[in-house]
Protein backbone atom coordinates (compact mmCIF):
# COMPACT_ATOMS: atom_id res chain seq x y z
CA UNK A 1 0.00 0.00 0.00
CA UNK A 2 1.36 3.65 -1.01
CA UNK A 3 0.86 5.56 1.98
CA UNK A 4 0.26 9.17 0.11
CA UNK A 5 0.84 12.17 2.68
CA UNK A 6 -0.53 15.17 2.94
CA UNK A 7 0.45 19.23 3.08
CA UNK A 8 1.27 19.42 6.55
CA UNK A 9 2.95 15.88 6.31
CA UNK A 10 5.41 17.06 3.56
CA UNK A 11 5.87 20.32 5.73
CA UNK A 12 7.57 18.10 8.13
CA UNK A 13 9.51 15.84 5.67
CA UNK A 14 10.66 19.18 4.15
CA UNK A 15 12.30 20.46 7.28
CA UNK A 16 13.72 17.39 7.91
CA UNK A 17 15.04 17.28 4.35
CA UNK A 18 16.80 20.36 5.15
CA UNK A 19 18.52 19.61 8.12
CA UNK A 20 19.82 16.65 6.13
CA UNK A 21 20.67 18.59 3.34
CA UNK A 22 22.99 20.66 5.75
CA UNK A 23 24.44 17.98 7.73
CA UNK A 24 25.03 16.24 3.92
CA UNK A 25 27.38 19.73 3.09
CA UNK A 26 29.50 19.35 6.28
CA UNK A 27 30.25 15.85 5.92
CA UNK A 28 31.11 16.59 2.39
CA UNK A 29 33.59 18.99 3.44
CA UNK A 30 35.21 17.03 5.61
CA UNK A 31 36.32 14.45 3.31
CA UNK A 32 40.04 14.20 2.60
CA UNK A 33 42.89 12.07 1.95
CA UNK A 34 43.92 10.43 4.98
CA UNK A 35 40.64 10.80 7.06
CA UNK A 36 39.19 7.14 8.74
CA UNK A 37 35.82 6.62 7.24
CA UNK A 38 34.56 6.10 10.81
CA UNK A 39 35.72 9.59 11.55
CA UNK A 40 32.47 10.46 9.22
CA UNK A 41 30.33 8.34 10.79
CA UNK A 42 31.19 10.25 14.34
CA UNK A 43 30.35 13.52 12.61
CA UNK A 44 27.10 12.95 12.21
CA UNK A 45 26.11 11.37 14.78
CA UNK A 46 27.24 15.00 16.33
CA UNK A 47 25.45 16.82 13.64
CA UNK A 48 21.92 14.99 13.89
CA UNK A 49 21.93 15.42 17.55
CA UNK A 50 22.74 19.43 16.95
CA UNK A 51 19.95 19.43 14.69
CA UNK A 52 17.61 17.80 17.54
CA UNK A 53 16.94 14.81 14.87
CA UNK A 54 17.78 11.13 14.78
CA UNK A 55 19.66 9.19 13.20
CA UNK A 56 17.56 6.91 10.57
CA UNK A 57 19.81 3.83 9.61
CA UNK A 58 21.36 3.15 13.17
CA UNK A 59 20.03 -0.52 14.06
CA UNK A 60 17.88 -0.17 11.06
CA UNK A 61 17.61 -4.00 10.49
CA UNK A 62 20.55 -4.81 12.49
CA UNK A 63 22.76 -1.80 10.40
CA UNK A 64 25.54 -1.29 13.12
CA UNK A 65 26.14 2.79 12.08
CA UNK A 66 24.57 5.76 11.60
CA UNK A 67 25.73 6.50 8.31
CA UNK A 68 26.82 4.07 4.73
CA UNK A 69 30.32 5.04 3.86
CA UNK A 70 30.71 3.08 0.20
CA UNK A 71 34.53 3.08 -1.29
CA UNK A 72 35.22 2.84 -4.73
CA UNK A 73 33.64 -0.75 -5.73
CA UNK A 74 30.91 -0.44 -3.36
CA UNK A 75 28.17 0.83 -4.18
CA UNK A 76 25.70 1.08 -0.78
CA UNK A 77 25.47 0.18 2.49
CA UNK A 78 29.82 0.02 3.17
CA UNK A 79 30.27 0.31 7.04
CA UNK A 80 32.21 3.26 7.79
CA UNK A 81 35.59 1.73 9.65
CA UNK A 82 39.29 1.99 9.54
CA UNK A 83 39.64 2.72 6.13
CA UNK A 84 41.85 5.72 5.22
CA UNK A 85 40.35 7.18 2.05
CA UNK A 86 43.20 7.57 -0.45
CA UNK A 87 43.86 9.66 -3.88
CA UNK A 88 41.70 8.69 -6.46
CA UNK A 89 38.62 7.23 -4.00
CA UNK A 90 35.08 7.70 -4.99
CA UNK A 91 33.33 8.12 -1.61
CA UNK A 92 29.60 7.46 -1.34
CA UNK A 93 27.61 9.15 1.55
CA UNK A 94 24.27 7.95 1.99
CA UNK A 95 22.32 9.61 4.60
CA UNK A 96 18.95 9.90 6.55
CA UNK A 97 17.70 11.11 9.46
CA UNK A 98 13.67 10.95 11.60
CA UNK A 99 12.85 14.47 12.54
CA UNK A 100 9.13 14.89 14.24
CA UNK A 101 8.08 11.16 13.55
CA UNK A 102 8.96 11.46 9.20
CA UNK A 103 12.16 10.51 7.43
CA UNK A 104 14.18 11.97 5.07
CA UNK A 105 17.13 10.24 2.85
CA UNK A 106 19.48 11.18 0.27
CA UNK A 107 23.18 10.01 -0.82
CA UNK A 108 25.90 11.71 -3.14
CA UNK A 109 29.50 10.39 -4.65
CA UNK A 110 32.24 12.15 -3.67
CA UNK A 111 35.40 12.05 -5.99
CA UNK A 112 38.32 12.42 -3.78
CA UNK A 113 41.55 14.43 -5.27
CA UNK A 114 42.66 12.70 -9.00
CA UNK A 115 39.79 10.80 -10.33
CA UNK A 116 40.26 9.87 -14.15
CA UNK A 117 37.25 11.47 -16.73
CA UNK A 118 35.55 8.79 -16.78
CA UNK A 119 35.05 8.52 -13.06
CA UNK A 120 33.99 11.85 -12.96
CA UNK A 121 31.35 11.71 -15.99
CA UNK A 122 30.30 8.34 -13.83
CA UNK A 123 29.19 10.61 -10.89
CA UNK A 124 27.48 13.49 -12.88
CA UNK A 125 25.61 11.13 -15.25
CA UNK A 126 23.95 9.83 -11.58
CA UNK A 127 23.18 13.11 -11.16
CA UNK A 128 21.50 13.96 -14.77
CA UNK A 129 19.58 10.84 -14.27
CA UNK A 130 18.28 12.32 -11.15
CA UNK A 131 17.62 15.26 -12.66
CA UNK A 132 15.99 13.47 -15.97
CA UNK A 133 14.02 11.41 -13.54
CA UNK A 134 12.17 14.68 -12.21
CA UNK A 135 10.19 15.20 -15.97
CA UNK A 136 8.32 12.60 -15.40
CA UNK A 137 7.62 12.73 -11.53
CA UNK A 138 4.29 14.63 -12.45
CA UNK A 139 0.31 13.11 -11.92
CA UNK A 140 -0.58 10.59 -14.39
CA UNK A 141 2.92 9.49 -15.41
CA UNK A 142 4.40 6.25 -14.68
CA UNK A 143 7.53 4.68 -12.52
CA UNK A 144 8.30 3.08 -15.67
CA UNK A 145 8.48 6.70 -17.09
CA UNK A 146 11.05 7.38 -14.40
CA UNK A 147 13.23 4.04 -14.29
CA UNK A 148 13.70 4.51 -18.27
CA UNK A 149 14.77 8.23 -17.65
CA UNK A 150 17.29 6.92 -15.32
CA UNK A 151 17.86 4.13 -17.76
CA UNK A 152 18.62 6.03 -20.83
CA UNK A 153 21.10 8.44 -19.16
CA UNK A 154 23.24 5.83 -18.01
CA UNK A 155 23.33 3.92 -21.61
CA UNK A 156 23.76 7.66 -23.35
CA UNK A 157 27.24 7.70 -21.37
CA UNK A 158 28.33 3.95 -21.73
CA UNK A 159 27.61 3.55 -17.71
CA UNK A 160 25.49 0.58 -16.82
CA UNK A 161 22.83 0.55 -13.91
CA UNK A 162 23.24 -1.43 -10.87
CA UNK A 163 20.48 -4.58 -10.70
CA UNK A 164 18.82 -5.08 -7.66
CA UNK A 165 19.23 -2.00 -6.44
CA UNK A 166 16.81 0.30 -6.11
CA UNK A 167 14.73 3.60 -4.47
CA UNK A 168 11.60 3.54 -2.10
CA UNK A 169 8.90 5.15 -0.94
CA UNK A 170 9.88 6.77 2.06
CA UNK A 171 7.52 8.80 5.18
CA UNK A 172 6.82 7.74 8.56
CA UNK A 173 9.05 4.69 7.77
CA UNK A 174 12.50 4.66 5.54
CA UNK A 175 11.19 2.14 3.23
CA UNK A 176 7.54 2.25 2.07
CA UNK A 177 5.94 0.77 -1.25
CA UNK A 178 6.48 1.24 -3.77
CA UNK A 179 9.58 0.60 -4.89
CA UNK A 180 11.72 2.78 -7.24
CA UNK A 181 13.38 0.78 -9.98
CA UNK A 182 16.19 2.24 -12.31
CA UNK A 183 14.87 0.75 -15.03
CA UNK A 184 11.27 0.68 -16.98
CA UNK A 185 9.65 0.79 -20.06
CA UNK A 186 7.67 4.48 -20.78
CA UNK A 187 3.79 4.22 -19.63
CA UNK A 188 3.86 1.21 -18.12
CA UNK A 189 4.31 0.44 -13.65
CA UNK A 190 2.58 2.09 -10.58
CA UNK A 191 0.97 5.60 -12.05
CA UNK A 192 2.54 8.43 -10.14
CA UNK A 193 -0.09 10.72 -7.63
CA UNK A 194 0.01 13.95 -5.85
CA UNK A 195 0.65 13.08 -2.26
CA UNK A 196 3.33 10.18 -3.05
CA UNK A 197 7.19 11.05 -1.36
CA UNK A 198 9.90 8.58 -3.27
CA UNK A 199 13.38 8.55 -2.76
CA UNK A 200 14.40 8.52 -6.04
CA UNK A 201 18.35 7.03 -6.16
CA UNK A 202 20.33 6.51 -9.56
CA UNK A 203 23.40 3.83 -9.14
CA UNK A 204 25.41 3.64 -12.37
CA UNK A 205 28.60 1.23 -12.35
CA UNK A 206 31.64 1.67 -15.09
CA UNK A 207 31.42 -1.88 -15.79
CA UNK A 208 28.82 -4.35 -16.18
CA UNK A 209 25.53 -4.10 -13.88
CA UNK A 210 25.99 -7.13 -11.77
CA UNK A 211 25.96 -6.74 -8.06
CA UNK A 212 27.18 -8.91 -5.33
CA UNK A 213 26.27 -8.69 -1.53
CA UNK A 214 28.92 -8.83 0.29
CA UNK A 215 29.22 -10.66 4.39
CA UNK A 216 29.02 -7.30 5.86
CA UNK A 217 25.99 -6.75 4.08
CA UNK A 218 27.04 -4.37 1.34
CA UNK A 219 26.63 -4.23 -2.24
CA UNK A 220 29.41 -4.18 -4.81
CA UNK A 221 29.78 -4.50 -8.38
CA UNK A 222 30.61 -8.06 -9.19
CA UNK A 223 33.50 -6.75 -11.74
CA UNK A 224 34.61 -4.79 -8.77
CA UNK A 225 34.61 -1.53 -11.20
CA UNK A 226 34.04 1.59 -9.89
CA UNK A 227 30.38 2.92 -9.10
CA UNK A 228 28.31 6.34 -8.29
CA UNK A 229 25.40 6.73 -6.17
CA UNK A 230 23.26 9.60 -6.21
CA UNK A 231 19.79 10.21 -3.95
CA UNK A 232 17.23 12.80 -2.83
CA UNK A 233 13.84 12.26 -1.46
CA UNK A 234 11.35 14.28 -3.55
CA UNK A 235 7.81 14.75 -2.74
CA UNK A 236 4.79 15.22 -5.51
CA UNK A 237 2.67 17.91 -5.61
CA UNK A 238 -0.39 18.93 -7.43
CA UNK A 239 1.90 21.55 -9.93
CA UNK A 240 4.78 18.79 -9.93
CA UNK A 241 7.97 17.67 -7.92
CA UNK A 242 9.71 19.41 -5.00
CA UNK A 243 12.97 18.16 -3.53
CA UNK A 244 12.87 18.10 0.02
CA UNK A 245 16.30 17.29 0.73
CA UNK A 246 17.86 20.64 -0.01
CA UNK A 247 18.06 24.08 1.46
Amino acid sequence: MINLKNKKEIEIMAQAGQKLALIMEKLKQDIYIGKKTKELNELFLKLVKKEKAEPAFLNYKGFPAAICVSVNEIIVHGLPSDYIIKNGDLIKLDIGLKYKGFYADMADTIGVGDITLKELQLINATREAFKNSLRFLYDGNTLGDVGYAIESTALKYGFSVADKLTGHGIGKNLHEEPQVLNTGTPNKGIKIKSGMVLAIEPMFILGCGEVVEQKDGSWKSKDNSKTAHFEHTVAILENGPIILTQY
